[in-house]
């Protein structure tokens, strides 16, 4: 029986809280709060607490998908971003770029806020940007 413990960071909010995941046999089996961590300081709520069971759900998509002839299939990461690409553009051509929106995670750090609301102004050309922080 393998067992090990990996520090990592919550994903569920831009707080950064630490968290300790307890790995066995390649399965994470439990989360601990970082007590080392300044963000959270040896707690968490409750998403925190849980965030190993929706790493191994059996739904989670683990690679990308696109639609072909109505069906949803399994891709490369290059063919997924390069058809999103193409159809960014494709869209902003046709329709102009404020037909584009953006909405932001409380999910993603800061710094992941700020790269997709400066994509959204100096690529895209839209103002058109918002953010649910509400957890």
């Amino acid at each position: 029986m393998k067992f090990k413990s990996v520090t990592t960071t919550c994903p569920y909010c831009a707080c950064g809280c630490g968290l300790v995941l307890e790995v066995m046999n390649d399965r994470i089996v439990c989360t601990q709060p970082s007590k080392t961590s300044p963000s959270n300081r040896g707690k968490l709520c409750i998403k925190g607490w849980n965030v190993h069971e929706f790493i191994q759900h059996p739904d989670r998509l683990k690679k990308p998908l696109v639609r072909k002839n109505g069906v949803q299939t399994e891709t490369s990461w290059d063919e997924a971003l390069g058809y999103a690409a193409a159809e960014l553009r494709r869209i902003r051509e046709k329709h102009g770029p404020d037909s584009i929106a953006f909405l932001t995670s409380a999910r993603c750090t800061n710094e992941e806020n700020y790269i997709l609301q400066k994509f959204a102004r100096t690529a895209i050309g839209t103002n058109n940007v918002d953010h649910c922080a509400r957890l």
